[in-house]
């Protein structure tokens, strides 16, 4: 019996840290069901050297991730969302354009590590933080029990998840 297939977007305003590190998180951990991508309202045009580094220390690989517009995914052809969460609070806020296929919603805010000034370790650390930060979410999210749920509490258990203080 074949695992049904999920498609996770994770969004941020440029695109560069945060919601990679989802992405690839997600392409790790619910590997064979679900699949990862992300993208900004704004993108930087390049992921974050040390959203990369963070994610070399974790053995997970950076091939592919790249920082892109989340216009890609209200194009034709655009793969079918199932879930969409912000992650910054910026993208929060703004008008999201219309997904293919009406995907469940949920914001799981995470601090910006790269607004973070400081000292190289002070910023590796804030890396490290919203790593472990989405990390403990997307593992919480892949252990609903997403077939014996309705709509509605899933959605509520989305909401939860967000709201988690890591």
């Amino acid at each position: 019996m074949t695992s049904p297939n999920y498609n996770v977007l994770f969004l941020c305003t440029g695109n560069s840290a945060r919601s990679i590190l989802a992405e690839a998180i997600m392409n790790e951990e619910g590997k064979g069901t679900f699949r990862g991508y992300s993208a900004g309202s704004q993108p930087k045009g390049e992921v974050h050297p040390l959203a990369l580094e963070r994610l070399q220390k974790a053995n997970l690989s950076i091939e592919g991730y790249r920082s892109k517009s989340w216009s890609e995914f209200a194009a034709p052809g655009a793969p079918t969302l199932d879930f969409v969460f912000t992650v910054c609070d910026n993208a929060a806020g703004e008008v999201c354009p219309v997904w293919p296929g009406q995907p469940m919603t949920a914001h799981w805010g995470v601090p910006d590590p790269a607004a973070v000034k400081g000292t190289e370790e002070e910023r590796q650390k804030a890396f490290l933080t919203a790593y472990l930060q989405l990390q403990s979410r997307i593992k919480m999210f892949l252990a609903l029990p997403l077939g014996a749920l309705d709509r509605m509490s899933l959605h509520q258990k989305m909401v939860e998840i967000g709201a988690t203080k890591d």
